[in-house]
């Protein structure tokens, strides 16, 4: 299994959680749009920390492999 791979799917999944949220919240103008609010803040700051905690995974996997490649050399 490939960590960096893995990684950018779950980067993408978070990025599409904010800005399926972002889309949501821009609804809240439309008359009987009914958008809860609190739960979009929720929601975009889970879907933040994702991608960021996938982001440190792809940073840590490339860390690895250089320490590895230094071993090696």
């Amino acid at each position: 299994m490939d960590p960096i791979a893995t990684a950018q799917y779950g980067m993408l999944a978070a990025s599409r959680r904010f800005e399926a949220s972002a889309g949501r919240v821009a609804q809240m103008g439309v008359p009987g749009a009914d958008v809860d609010l609190t739960g979009e803040i929720v929601e975009q700051i889970t879907a933040k920390h994702a991608f960021s905690a996938n982001a440190a995974v792809i940073r840590t996997a490339q860390d690895m492999a250089g320490d590895l490649l230094d071993i090696v050399a």
